[in-house]
This record gives structure tokens, sequence and C-alpha cells, in this order.
């Protein structure tokens, strides 16, 4: 039977450290006759809109949940515990005005609670049950108001037997928290290689894995990136960048002599710069690519004798069966074939790092000085510092069939160590390109 629960019933609640401080109130362990609480979730990192993302910008704000209107509203706040037992659940909120009767649910197990203090006090919940490790989500939906808004939340507080081991959230840094973990494949080029002039790769996208604001990036290098992009539900590309040498996220900062240089584009391509992750020449087309379509790749790395390298890539797609040249660029201050090459899956908006999306990499080949096909059948999978600061767990990647994958965000459970290894079986099919043909 459900227990409501009012503001105004006698809490006998401890506050293990004092102060009631909002930066302080992350830390604090609360500690009650009943409800034992010794972990403090930000909602601001750890929560979405689970029935409508274009409305997270609006609710999920600094300090946590705030301006709630809507009772078809429904927000969740994800975790991950490694102990299983029981659970205990309050919430650290308050109301502008009114009162608002909410319903809490965890494990298909629902309290309803009556919130009508206007000052941030913790707010007892109840004791659930965790039977697997893994993650979790505690979900939140408002069923009445009296004023205007639901209560702004700022943090959910959990103890009990799971927090005995490690949980998992987001603690800090909390927009990068939101897009989730970035994953990637390294690809490990035989030592008995010459430098690599070209690069091929192949992504296949499965069905129902091509998540707004997921980019599948195929052909990566030690100067820049090349791949495919889910940009809005209309609009979907084929992305080639190339970073300036000049280390700066303001493409204005760049001096002349350091700026990368067009020297071809494909018929309707956009070219131009791009800043806020280093800078440099950008360039796209815009390609409606589609799921369980596999999609090829090629990378060119050539340096031009006089300290700088000239990078081109293509793009082919079954539907149009040809290469479609993308863009070539010159990149100053640099004297290099191609190196560090590498496959990554990252989500490149907040509002959708809570669903999950899986990229397949296949038939990976250099094509080297010594005017050889070598193929490229293992790697060293690493994720990048949301992951490894233990912000995010849900990612992994490894050998899917005969196909290297990635896979991120949703908070799915399953999580591949960092810096592991692996391998595919060879075999594959050599491209057959004759380079001179391609646009």
């Amino acid at each position: 039977m459900n227990k409501v629960f009012k503001v105004g019933f006698a809490l006998s609640v401890v506050l293990l450290f004092a102060g009631f401080t909002s930066s302080c109130q992350q830390n604090q362990v609360i500690e009650n006759e009943k409800l034992q609480l010794s972990t403090s979730i930000p909602t601001e990192g750890n929560s979405w809109v689970i029935n409508g993302s274009e409305s997270n910008s609006e609710l999920i704000k600094n300090g946590g949940v705030k301006n709630w209107k809507e009772t078809e509203t429904i927000i969740r706040t994800y975790f991950k515990t490694e102990q299983t037992g029981n659970l205990n659940i309050a919430i650290y909120a308050k109301v502008v005005s009114g009162s608002s009767e909410m319903k809490i649910t965890c494990k298909n197990r629902t309290e309803i609670l009556t919130i009508e203090n206007t000052d941030w006090d913790t707010i007892p919940v109840g004791t659930f049950q965790i039977e697997n490790p893994g993650y979790h989500f505690i979900e939140i939906q408002g069923l009445k108001k009296s004023g205007e808004f639901f209560p702004e939340i700022e943090s959910i507080l959990i103890g009990g037997e799971v927090t005995n081991g490690k949980v998992y959230f987001a603690k800090d840094d909390f927009y990068w928290g939101r897009r989730g973990p970035s994953v990637h494949l390294n690809f490990q080029v035989p030592e008995n290689a010459g430098d690599a002039v070209y690069f091929y790769n192949e992504i296949t996208v499965p069905e129902n894995n091509d998540v707004l604001s997921s980019y599948f990036m195929a052909n990566g290098f030690g100067q820049g990136y090349f791949g495919i992009q889910v940009n809005s539900e209309t609009e979907r590309r084929v992305l080639f960048s190339v970073w300036s040498p000049y280390k700066t996220d303001n493409p204005n900062d760049i001096p002349e002599d350091q700026k990368i240089k067009l020297l071809k584009k494909g018929e309707g391509v956009y070219t131009g710069e791009f800043g806020n992750e280093g800078s440099g020449g950008q360039s796209y087309s815009k390609f409606m690519w589609k799921t369980g379509t596999t999609y090829k790749f090629i990378l060119k790395g050539k340096p031009t004798g006089t300290g700088e390298t000239d990078f081109t890539a293509w793009f082919f797609a079954p539907e149009v069966n040809k290469w479609k040249l993308i863009a070539g660029f010159r990149r100053p201050k640099t004297d290099t074939y191609l190196t560090h090459l590498y496959s990554f899956l990252e989500n490149f908006h907040t509002e959708t790092g809570n669903v999950t999306r899986k990229g397949l990499f296949s038939n990976q080949w250099i094509f080297d000085t010594n005017n050889e096909w070598i193929e490229l059948t293992k790697i060293k999978f690493t994720a990048d510092a949301t992951a490894r600061k233990e912000s995010r767990m849900d990612y992994s990647g490894g050998v899917d069939n005969d196909s290297f994958f990635l896979k991120n965000c949703g908070f799915f459970s399953e999580t591949t160590s960092i810096d592991s290894y692996f391998e595919r079986q060879g075999g594959g099919k050599q491209p057959v390109i004759d380079f001179e043909d391609l646009p």
C-alpha cells in the first residue's frame, strides 16, 4: 500500500555533515532511524525527460530539475551499483508555491508523495529491492499541483545495502556526463607494413541504432576524422575534418600560415572552419544514409615534400554506386603519411545521452608505400575521460561476428574494460579501387 509523506511530518533526520548549502549537499550523509542515506545523486547530470527529449534543456538545468509544469512529463535519474539488496530512496526538493502530489517509481514499485515545503528539505520515499547489479533508474512524475510548478528537485538520495559497494553516476562535468562516454577502436598496423597512404573502412549501423546526434566515425587519423552523423530527423551528413597545427578552439585565432587550405571538394559539399574541440577545416555532404546498409570510406594522406601534407576523403554509397569526393585539404607544418588510425562512436548532444546506439566497423585495410594492401584485424579498445573517471559506465566494444563494434549511452549494464585488445577474423574482401579514377 502506498504511503503518503507530507513535509510537515516530524522526521528525525540526523545530518552527519552540517551546512545546507547547495555545494555541500552533494556530499552530505543523512541518517534516519528507519531510512539510512549515504549517497547524493545530482539530478542535473544524471536525469532525462524520457517522453520528450526536447524538454530536457527546459527542465534539467543548473542546480537540478526546475520549471516543471506538465503532468505528462516523466523524469528518470540513472545510477549503477555493484551490490544488490535494500535500496533506500529520498529526494531533496522544494516547491515554489502550493503543494504537489508526486509519483516515485523504482523497480516496478511506486510511492506517492505530497510535497509542500518551500525551503529545501529531505523527503523520504521508501525502501526498494535491487535484485541485480548494474544500471537502475528512479522515475518521477507529477500527478497534480496547486501552484504553477511541480517541485524543484536538486538530488536523489540513496542508501542501504546496495550502497555498500561502488555507486556510479556523474558527480561533476555534467555536460560531458549527460553526453555520455565516447568509445574508440585503435587499429594495430603490422610492423612489417610500409607507411599508410590510404586507409579503407566500412560502417554498418544496425536498425534502430541511428540515434539523433550520433557520430559513427570511420577513418580517424593523427590530424582529423571522417565518418557519418545523424544531425536531425531530416538531415544526415558525411563529415570530414582536419585540425590545424595551431592549437586553439577558436578558428579566428589561427595564423594564416597555419590555416587548413581547401584543395578541392565534391559537388554539393559544404566547406568551412570548425572550432570548440580544436579548430581547423571542415567539410560535409548531406546524405540520408540508412541503417542496415554498408557504407565505404577511403582516406588518403601524403606529404607534399615541402613541409605540408595533403589529406583527401572519398565516400561510397551503394545507393549511388560510385565513389564521391568529399574534400581535399592541405595541412601546413606537417610531413607525414597516415598515422594513429582509429574509429570512434560519440553522442554530440546531451538530450540523447540516455539512448543506446551501436555501430559495426568491418573490412579495414591500408594501402602502403610498398604498393601493397594490408588488412587490419587487431584493435585496442579505449574510451574518453567521461568513461575513465567512471561518470558513465554504459560503454562497450569488441568483435561482433566478422566486424568490430562500438556501443555507448542508454545505461546498459555491460562494460568493456578500457585498453582491452581484440582481433577479428581476417580474410576480408580486399578493396578494388583504381586510385587514378577517384574523383
